[in-house]
Formats: C-alpha cells, sequence, structure tokens
C-alpha cells in the first residue's frame, strides 16, 4: 500500500499541474476567440485542428500513447471552440437564425392537405389538429403532399413521421431535406384498430378480414382466437373499411381506426384488437414558411458529418455543453453517395434561446449541410 498511496500522491501533483496547464490553455483560447469576433474569422478551422494534432501526436511515444494524445487534443481543441463560440454568442456575433417567432399559427381561412383517402390515421390527425371542419384534401404520395405546400396549393400538410412500434417514416424524413417545408407542430395519434362490418354483421357471419399487411400482423391474437378467418392484405386501413362498406357483404370484415368506421357507416364489432395496446403515430404539421412559436419546446434538424474518427461524438457534444437533452437520432443513407449518412435529431429546446443558438452555431460550423427542420 505504501507505493500505491505514493504512485496516487504522484499523479494527483501531475493532475494538478495539468488542470493549471488546462485553465491557461482556454484563456488563451479566449484571446483568440476575441480576436476572431474583431476580424469577422470562423471558429472552426479544420486545418490548423488537424495539424495541430498530427504535431502532438509526434511527440508522444508508442501506440498507445499516441492514440491517446490524438484523443486528448481532439477534446481540448473541441473545449475551446466551444468556449470561443460561447465568446461570439456574448458579443453578437453569432448571426440570427432565418425563423421567425410567432405568438401563434394561423389558422384563419387555410387549406390542408394529406396522404392517403378519406378514413385514413392522416385525416384522424388532421382533424385532432385543425378540427373537423377545416378545409382539406388528399393526395396518393407523401410527396405530393410536400409539392402541395410547396406550390402553395395548401398552407398545411400532414404527414406521419415515426410510429411507437413500426419505427420512423422514412421517407418522409428524405422529403424533409427536399423541401424546404418546416415543421411548426405535431400531432401524436393512437392507433386503436378496431373490427369493423357492415351494420347487422355478427363474428359468425365473417369469413375474409382486410387491412394493411402491418395492421393484420398487429392483430395476430384476434386471428388465433378465429382461426376460421381469412386475413386479406389491403391497399391500407382505410381503403379495407370503405371496400367492405361498398361490398355490403356480411360475411367481410375490416380492421383500422373507429375513425374510418363512422366515416363509412360502418360497425364496431369489437374494439382494442391490437396485441399492442401503447401504439401511436406521430404525424408532423408542415408548412413553407420558416417559423416557429414562440413556446415552442421541441427542435428538429439534420446533417452530414466527414467520414472522421469522432466526428459524431464531437457534433453530440454540443447538447451536453449546453445542458441541452436530446430526445432522438436517426440515420439514413444519402442517395447516390455509397456508405455515406446523414443524421437526423431531435432535441428539447427553443431558437430564441441563447443555449440553442450557441449549440446550433457549433453544429453548422463542423457538420456538413446543417438544415434545421422545425421548432415546435
Amino acid at each position: 500500500m505504501t507505493y500505491l498511496n505514493e504512485y496516487r500522491e504522484k499523479i494527483d501533483e501531475i493532475d494538478g499541474k495539468i488542470v493549471k496547464l488546462f485553465e491557461e490553455r482556454m484563456e488563451i483560447s479566449g484571446r483568440i476567440g476575441a480576436w476572431k469576433v474583431e476580424n469577422g474569422r470562423k471558429v472552426f478551422d479544420s486545418v490548423r485542428e488537424k495539424q495541430k494534432i498530427e504535431s502532438v501526436r509526434d511527440m508522444a511515444h508508442g501506440d498507445f500513447n499516441k492514440h491517446g494524445v490524438e484523443e486528448l487534443f481532439s477534446q481540448i481543441m473541441s473545449m475551446s471552440r466551444k468556449k470561443q463560440y460561447a465568446l461570439l454568442a456574448q458579443k453578437g456575433a453569432g448571426g440570427r437564425l432565418p425563423f421567425i417567432g410567432v405568438d401563434s399559427l394561423d389558422l384563419d381561412n387555410i387549406r390542408v392537405v394529406f396522404q392517403g383517402v378519406e378514413g385514413a390515421y392522416s385525416q384522424a390527425a388532421m382533424n385532432a389538429f385543425f378540427g373537423d371542419s377545416v378545409n382539406s384534401f388528399h393526395v396518393a404520395k407523401f410527396r405530393d403532399a410536400m409539392e402541395a405546400i410547396a406550390e402553395g396549393a395548401a398552407d398545411y400538410a400532414v404527414l406521419p413521421i415515426e410510429n411507437s412500434t413500426a419505427g420512423i417514416v422514412a421517407d418522409n424524413f428524405d422529403l424533409l431535406v427536399d423541401f424546404e417545408n418546416y415543421i411548426v407542430a405535431e400531432q401524436i395519434i393512437p392507433v386503436e384498430h378496431v373490427l369493423m362490418a357492415v351494420p347487422g354483421t355478427s363474428l359468425r357471419d365473417i369469413r375474409k378480414v382486410y387491412s394493411h399487411p402491418q395492421a393484420l400482423s398487429q392483430c395476430e391474437g384476434l386471428f388465433e382466437q378465429h382461426r376460421e378467418w381469412e386475413a386479406v392484405p389491403f391497399g391500407n386501413t382505410a381503403l379495407a373499411a370503405r371496400k367492405v362498406a361498398q361490398d355490403g357483404s356480411r360475411e367481410e370484415a375490416a380492421i383500422g381506426s373507429a375513425f374510418a368506421a363512422k366515416l363509412f357507416g360502418l360497425q364496431v364489432l369489437e374494439s382494442g384488437v391490437s396485441d399492442e395496446p401503447a401504439n401511436a403515430t406521430r404525424f408532423m404539421i408542415v408548412t413553407n414558411q420558416r417559423i416557429f412559436r414562440k413556446d415552442a419546446k421541441k427542435i428538429s434538424i439534420c446533417f452530414e458529418l466527414p467520414h472522421s474518427s469522432g466526428t459524431l461524438y464531437n457534433i453530440l457534444s454540443h447538447f451536453i455543453f449546453n445542458n441541452i437533452n436530446m430526445t432522438h437520432i436517426e440515420s439514413r443513407p444519402i442517395p447516390q453517395r455509397t456508405w455515406e449518412y446523414r443524421f437526423f435529431i431531435d432535441f428539447e429546446g427553443n431558437l430564441a434561446e441563447p443555449s440553442v443558438k450557441n449549440a446550433l452555431r457549433g453544429i453548422r460550423e463542423e457538420a456538413i449541410n446543417m438544415k434545421i427542420l422545425g421548432n415546435y
């Protein structure tokens, strides 16, 4: 134990020197940041940082120490940048984000588009957010909805972005990049599947049950109880409900929402037929205006990164440094660029908050093609 205590005392002595030198380095870093403010220079200089890391790596001995020094100085320079970003913000040199804060969304005399057919969960989400009397129309594809608001045919679009059991709606993540449209709100709809049929139908009458393949797979327990039923995959839950209503046969039933059952005049035979009762879908409300509600609490962004070690870690550290809670991260392959990925991140905050501005400033400097997708 004598030798161990001596070693620990020596480490404590060295650590004290490291802390003193670190503080000296941060003080000099602050001076550099002040100079950059005065001269309009960018904080992040990738060439300089690469040269510096190579230089200190060459000072170390052995592969282990070389790698350790590289990692250590990467973090030290990352902290230096954050200090300089904060200084830029204090001096009012952080720049303004191209979004306008509003007290509330303009919902007067608007037109809303949703993807799918009448009776779809997207329509239910639209009605839940905008009201049953909203002026609306529907389109066949997600891209059609994005184009409608981009061209001004609609003021808002309602599109699914994530399901609690099935995961993300990948196409809509990509469309947020392709279009200059922005998320201004979200609506969460419980996916509560019901079994529906024409009025007067009993369970004994049913021979075929129509629905979207995913909905059918979510109701395996129901089919285990009624093995005489044939599960028939159909385009989507709303189309299945419409087919059953139009056919008028008591041998047919559909699985979908109570909203669709009411819309098409069908009788709900059983409620809560899904195996997963907590299933829900998150829908985004999108517009072509760069606006955000002043009381918005969630921000979505996307960006690309260079193919080098530690780049994602450095980006995520901006959230930690600014005490921001990240709630979701997703990666998507970039079309026509093999093995390259785009990252989508949701985090808590408002674009007017200094900590958010500081984090976004750092991410924009260090990432590639960073885009704010919305604050809602």
